[in-house]
């Protein structure tokens, strides 16, 4: 894939940086079958032992921004930090048996040249294992721990990306040897993403759009698509109805290799969650791993921003939740966050209110496409 290529060609300052590769089945299951001969090898030594299984840490004091020396675009990566599962401590004897398991599931997945989703990857191991596995996260997690232990990313374990995500506007996509479509005239649905991320890389993709607008929700999407502002302002319209799946970010990712010369912007909700979904999309995700920096692009904050806010009525105004300032907190503590966004999160929290897009209707259901084409033609974004 073109992403393998993009990593062997990046220099980045910090030599010490993490990520998972892109690699075929076959390097996948040569990597897993090592795995189990090291484990073995040690079982069967003169003085057997049961050897830790040495992950990189996923914590957030592990993660660096690293900025890239041939673009503008800064990534989330994590550093030679480690952590382990012990099949000897308590607290995580579950959690080492679990990444054997998932190993195990995704050799077998790739000997059969299949690819499943996480979700259907739970209910096999729900029925297969139900005694270490119980819950969605406990997969997620354990995916995540044999990112880590392999290098490799989920997609090459044949774990396949369910997609929430919507396209729409001035672009025409085309499957190889299938039928061309023309994002303009799939109505206000949009076309969906798929989840296969080895389809989205075959896209042959053509625009003559000149900007790409990242909408945080399927409303505001759908308003927008069915008023075909991307005939007002040229553009494609996109969606992940809300914090960005994998498959969304993966072909925002692309169309901003595609096109580097259009502008990525995001119409978001102004509180702490809006700009938390648009950091994931410019930086990445800890959530993410390894692959953290895989799907990130240089998005720009086109709205809503506190200079908005003399658009909005009071009554649309609300206090912000817990979770709110849980998110705020988290997001000011992080390094990725420039200093424009710092501020504008301050502004916020000393406010202890939020808006929602939607407020703009105030001024009418039409007033939105003004909005924006307004903001764009200011070059009002940051």
């Amino acid at each position: 894939m073109e992403d393998l290529r993009e990593s062997s060609m990046r220099f980045f300052s910090d030599q010490n940086l993490c990520y998972a590769d892109i690699v075929p089945p076959s390097e996948v299951r040569a990597r897993i079958e090592v795995t189990v001969l090291n484990f073995l090898r040690i079982l069967t030594a003169p003085a057997p032992a049961i050897s830790d299984l040495s992950l990189i840490s996923r914590d957030s004091s592990n993660s660096r921004v690293s900025q890239g020396l041939l673009t503008q675009v800064s990534w989330i990566f994590l550093s030679h930090s480690f952590c382990s599962r012990s099949l000897m401590r308590a607290n995580t004897a579950k959690a080492f048996i679990r990444v054997w398991k998932v190993m195990e599931m995704c050799f077998r997945i790739l000997v059969q040249e299949k690819r499943v989703t996480q979700r259907e990857l739970f209910y096999k191991l729900l029925c297969d294992s139900p005694d270490y596995f119980t819950s969605q996260l406990q997969v997620n997690r354990t995916i995540q721990d044999v990112v880590a232990l392999l290098r490799c990313s989920r997609y090459s374990l044949g774990i396949m990306a369910s997609s929430r995500g919507l396209v729409a506007g001035r672009l025409s996509l085309q499957e190889p040897n299938q039928e061309v479509v023309d994002c303009s005239a799939c109505g206000s649905s949009g076309h969906p993403i798929s989840g296969d991320l080895s389809l989205l890389e075959k896209l042959v993709l053509k625009t003559d759009a000149r900007y790409i607008i990242v909408v945080e929700k399927h409303a505001i999407f759908q308003r927008l698509a069915e008023d075909c502002i991307f005939n007002q302002i040229p553009s494609i319209l996109i969606t992940a109805r809300g914090y960005p799946d994998i498959a969304t970010r993966f072909l925002l990712h692309r169309l901003s290799r595609a096109f580097p010369h259009l502008p990525i912007l995001a119409l978001v909700d102004w509180n702490p969650a809006g700009l938390a979904i648009l950091c994931t999309f410019k930086f990445g995700s800890i959530g993410m791993g390894l692959e953290a920096y895989r799907y990130a692009c240089n998005a720009k904050w086109l709205g809503l921003r506190g200079d908005d806010l003399q658009l909005i009525s009071e009554q649309s105004m609300v206090p912000l939740k817990q979770r709110d300032l849980q998110i705020a907190k988290s997001l000011m503590s992080s390094e990725i966050l420039q200093e424009n966004y710092r501020e504008e999160l301050a502004v916020m929290v000393q406010r202890g209110q939020r808006v929602e897009i939607e407020a703009l209707y105030f001024h009418g259901y039409d007033y939105l496409g003004k909005y924006i084409a307004k903001k764009i033609v200011q070059a009002n974004y940051i």
